[in-house]
């Protein structure tokens, strides 16, 4: 695929990105438009309704106050009645027991007086608290009480001691019992006697007094009739429509405030809104339509609304006169309303915005990433080419020149171009090895072996096996290993193959005299071997791509360096597969340095 390809598909996914966008857009800007006309017809009839109510409210007020001063004067008119009607009912009979009553109260003044000075600290007892703790055994127990001592002064501005006791119980009743008589009770607590209560006569006698009162209700009764009787002859049925009139005209005539009740119209707006499911702070405010005309106002938010979204409705409509008024209503968090109303289908929609641009961005990538990797095999594709044709083509020179009978009589001839074959061949082997080895790891097919190996060892044997490479190279070599064994597990060529790529590398991309430096080291439970080369070094953009598959650091010429790029690759993994890691660190012409950590092995 080439570039050109790809633009236009980054550009069609683009525009198909945009457009779903749009569509969100609009589909959202529809939704919140909906929602704002829902909540505006129902704030107008919630306002619409109010209205109605105030006007009602306004009209059984004023029939109420009618009502009650109707109500007073015919109470102070039936009041007098009854007084009169009292004076006329004043018999030797009822004068006789009123006389009886009042000297029962007399005479039980008299008797409490003489117990409050004898016990100045009595306290009255409730009838059933005593029915209840103080006649039961066990309850008795559980009445405690507390004398107190308090300064009093009497008339003359003398100092004296006054005792004061308060009686409780500490265990409460599981039932309060009611008291069986009137009598008056005090419990008293004498320094000498003890505790004790004294019992009272009743105040009055309750059947004196319930005669009495019959006596007293007969005689309204009669009065009331009398009454009842005037008001029927002289009251007309219902009002004329004149009446009503007039009665509407005087209300008219009030101000606007005197007809309405703040607090009445704020509870009914609360409980409007409520009902129509809209529990969000609003203002309002009274005026007579023009702007600075504000009669009354009620706001219990920090926020200024906007007065251009008020909700207005006319309050007393049908007046014939009168003051105008106007009901506004404001609410500043109207939009936070909406838009939390909507919260869900945001959320929902800005999930599916973001999973499909990552499906964009990921699809992109992935055609951007495959367009490289393409171009990386085709690379490779050359350069395996270019490292086959070369042993290939040297094996066929070589034999070609065996056949010549001159050559084939020189045995020391033969022998070099027979070697020159066998090096080819293996040099052919090892490039066939490395693409297989990457194959197998591709599909999980490499298998290591797991055996106990002494990386010092393995590392004289690698540099012992190069040997020829490295005279040829002028290559020097400094070691820096741990003078104890060091072993680890793992597959004794593949972890060779390592060593090898490493050093062959530091070889390949040096431009002078390669000098190497290598160093192992225990470091707690783990082995670091640490390579260390002169070579040209790497920037950060291919430091962090020497481990890909096909990655070659550009040298100018792309068979000046061979190679195929699956060795660092091949490295990272075998490291990897036997529990260890890889890192690299590199600037610019000052060389690379490679340290793997593997575990050790301890028997």
């Amino acid at each position: 695929m080439n570039r050109r390809s790809i633009s236009l598909i980054i550009g069609l996914m683009s525009i198909a990105l945009l457009g779903v966008m749009a569509m969100q857009y609009y589909f959202i800007r529809q939704s919140y438009q909906l929602k704002t006309q829902l909540f505006d017809e129902s704030v107008m009839a919630a306002i619409n309704t109010v209205s109605l109510k105030v006007e009602k409210d306004e009209a059984l007020r004023f029939l109420n106050n009618r009502e009650s001063n109707e109500n007073k004067a015919r109470e102070q008119r039936e009041s007098e009645r009854i007084r009169s009607s009292q004076e006329e009912v004043s018999s030797a009979y009822a004068d006789k027991m009123r006389m009886k009553q009042a000297k029962l109260r007399t005479d039980f003044k008299v008797l409490e007086q003489q117990v409050k000075r004898r016990y100045p600290g009595a306290v009255l007892l409730d009838n059933d608290f005593y029915e209840t703790y103080m006649k039961d055994p066990v309850l008795r127990s559980h009445v405690k009480y507390e004398v107190t001592i308090q300064q009093a002064y009497d008339e003359a501005g003398r100092v004296f001691q006054q005792q004061e006791i308060g009686i409780y119980a500490d265990r409460k009743a599981s039932q309060i019992k009611k008291a069986k008589d009137d009598s008056v009770r005090y419990f008293i607590v004498d320094p000498i006697v003890g505790e004790f209560v004294i019992s009272l006569p009743p105040r009055v006698d309750a059947k004196l007094e319930g005669e009495i009162r019959q006596l007293e209700q007969q005689a309204k009764i009669r009065m009331a009739s009398v009454y009842m009787d005037s008001v029927k002859a002289t009251n007309p049925k219902e009002g004329s429509a004149l009446e009503n009139l007039a009665d509407e005209f005087e209300r008219s005539k009030k101000s606007v405030m005197q007809r309405i009740d703040p607090k009445f119209m704020e509870e009914e707006l609360r409980q409007e809104l409520k009902d129509r499911k809209i529990e969000l702070a609003f203002d309002f405010n009274i005026s007579n339509g023009r702007k600075d005309s504000i009669m009354f106002q009620f706001a219990n938010n920090q926020t200024v609304a906007d007065e251009s979204e008020a909700y207005t409705t006319i309050l007393f409509p049908s007046d014939l006169s009168g003051e105008r008024a106007v009901l506004s209503v404001f609410f500043p968090d109207k939009s936070s309303l909406l838009i939390g109303n909507m919260k869900a289908m945001l959320i929902s929609s800005a999930t599916l915005l973001l999973v499909l641009i990552a499906c964009f961005t990921f699809t992109i990538l992935s055609i951007i990433k495959q367009k490289k990797l393409s171009a990386m095999k085709s690379d490779f594709m050359n350069n395996m080419t270019h490292e086959f044709k070369t042993p290939v083509a040297t094996i066929m020179i070589a034999s070609e020149s065996l056949k010549d009978s001159e050559i084939s009589q020189d045995q020391s001839r033969v022998a070099r171009l027979a070697g020159i074959i066998y090096d080819e061949n293996i040099r052919l082997g090892n490039h066939i090895e490395r693409v297989l080895n990457i194959a197998r790891i591709e599909k999980g097919d490499l298998k290591l072996e797991s055996e106990p190996i002494e990386i010092n060892d393995l590392i004289g044997t690698v540099v012992d096996s190069m040997a020829l490479q490295l005279q040829k190279n002028n290559v020097e070599i400094e070691f820096d290993l741990n003078a104890e064994p060091l072993i680890v597990l793992g597959d004794e060529l593949h972890l060779s193959n390592v060593i090898f790529n490493l050093i062959d590398n530091s070889i390949k991309y040096t431009n002078h005299a390669p000098h190497i430096y290598i160093q192992t080291r225990a470091h707690g439970n783990h082995l670091n071997i640490i390579l260390r080369d002169n070579g040209m070094g790497m920037n950060k953009d291919q430091l962090s791509k020497i481990f890909d598959q096909f990655y070659r650091i550009p040298t100018g010429n792309i068979h000046d360096v061979k190679g195929f790029g699956l060795g660092l690759s091949y490295v990272q993994d075998i490291v990897k597969r036997i529990g260890g890691s890889i890192k690299v660190k590199s600037e610019i012409n000052k060389g690379a340095e490679f340290e793997i950590t593997i575990p050790l092995y301890k028997p």
